[in-house]
């Protein structure tokens, strides 16, 4: 099938790929391709974290900018299929989200299902794939993938206390060092495998880094802390002294699989 070049499903980021460094962002955007209209909501259902994680973008760019590592950006919605789920994950393409129902994805063909695998989720799977493996080859070492996320300050009525949160299956590699390095820092309250767990079957984490042995952690910020450019640009500051550490820990580029707590590789 021939996937469409109408609307950009990704965004890249060029850096030097010989550091053995690839940055992710899933939820980057809240954009869809014209074709989609607004899946029947109001805007203002656009401005909430169902469309993207909020300030994930300005963080992600500022980091690479920091750190000149590459990055593959999500360019689409979350609300139109999920990057960060996999293909047979009832959560892909949402119908009811944290109260909003979205018309346009129900009911749900599925012709309508594959065309948008196809268009989207496919060819940002691609990307990150092809840039896993070209930072690989500079480097001449398995890299260390960083992904970025974001989450609410509350959620169902709930009020979440951390500030900062490491998400992580079975390879510790990464989110060991990072973890002990953010809680340094006595005013942050630092999540372990909080609010989400981080062992998601088919998730981005699970295609392209624990399925290869490649280090990886995945990162959520508090959207309250990072929705102005004051705050994102203050947590890239933050961070990227932090990841620069871990990246040049040698552990870090040796590919050992650990598994998943999902379920045999």
């Amino acid at each position: 099938m021939t996937r469409s070049t109408a609307f950009s499903p990704f965004d890249l980021i060029e850096g030097d790929r010989t550091k053995g460094l690839v940055l992710v962002a899933d939820h980057a955007r809240r954009t869809l391709p014209e074709d989609y209209g607004d899946l029947g909501l109001p805007a203002t259902e656009f401005d909430r974290h169902i469309a993207y994680d909020i300030g994930v973008e300005a963080v992600t760019r500022e980091l690479a900018a920091l750190l000149d590592a590459p990055a593959v950006l999500s360019n689409f919605s979350r609300l139109l299929i999920d990057p960060n789920r996999g293909e047979d994950d009832p959560t892909l393409i949402r119908q009811l989200y944290d109260g909003t129902v979205v018309p346009g994805n129900y009911p749900m063909a599925p012709q309508e299902r594959e065309q948008r695998l196809d268009r989207f989720y496919r060819p940002y799977h691609d990307a990150v794939a092809a840039m896993v493996a070209s930072v690989a080859e500079a480097s001449g070492k398995a890299p260390f993938i960083f992904s970025v996320h974001s989450f609410t300050p509350v959620m169902q009525g709930i009020v979440r206390p951390w500030h900062v949160g490491i998400l992580w299956d079975k390879d510790d590699r990464a989110p060991r060092p990072l973890i002990e390095a953010l809680a340094a820092d006595k005013s942050l309250v630092v999540g372990d495998n909080e609010p989400y767990d981080g062992a998601l079957r088919g998730d981005t984490m699970f295609k392209h880094a624990i399925v290869n042995g490649f280090a990886h952690a995945l990162i959520e910020i508090r959207q309250d802390l990072i929705a102005d450019e004051a705050g994102a640009l203050d947590w890239a500051a933050r961070l990227a002294p932090i990841v620069e550490a871990i990246n040049a820990r040698a552990d870090i580029h040796e590919v050992k699989m650990y598994g998943s707590r999902t379920g045999p590789l």
